[in-house]
């Protein structure tokens, strides 16, 4: 990967962690290893971000990444995405999406709190 491709990298990892910390008042920072399997932002409860700043990129490829990653720490798997003057994305998985709205229409949604079943799953 090209300098610039990294600073750009490194840019959209700032740029999401304050637009995260902003939304939702957490406090997210862009991660702090580099290659190491850790999130890209941390400081989002219960999900692990990989961040894409790029124009063309893959996106199952990325999914693979974050859904290993996340796997070491329980976390659920997201790709948060960027082009050049378009707003941003997130993918997930159908299933981890449902728990989400499931969770939020229960009225288990509490600011991070008690979203954890009795298996131990956030849902």
């Amino acid at each position: 990967m090209g300098k610039a491709s990294q600073r750009k990298g490194a840019q959209g990892e700032r740029e999401l962690a304050e637009i995260l910390h902003d939304a939702l008042g957490v406090d997210t920072r862009r991660g702090t290893v580099l290659y190491g399997g850790s999130a890209d932002v941390e400081g989002l409860p219960l999900v692990h971000v990989e961040c894409k700043r790029a124009e063309k990129f893959s996106l199952y490829k990325a999914f693979e990444q974050s859904t290993r990653d996340a796997a070491k720490t329980g976390e659920i798997p997201a790709v948060f995405h960027r082009r050049n003057r378009k707003p941003w994305l997130v993918v997930m998985s159908l299933s981890d999406w449902l728990d989400f709205y499931r969770a939020y229409t229960e009225g288990r949604w509490n600011d991070g709190e008690n979203l954890s079943t009795a298996d131990g799953s956030p849902w």
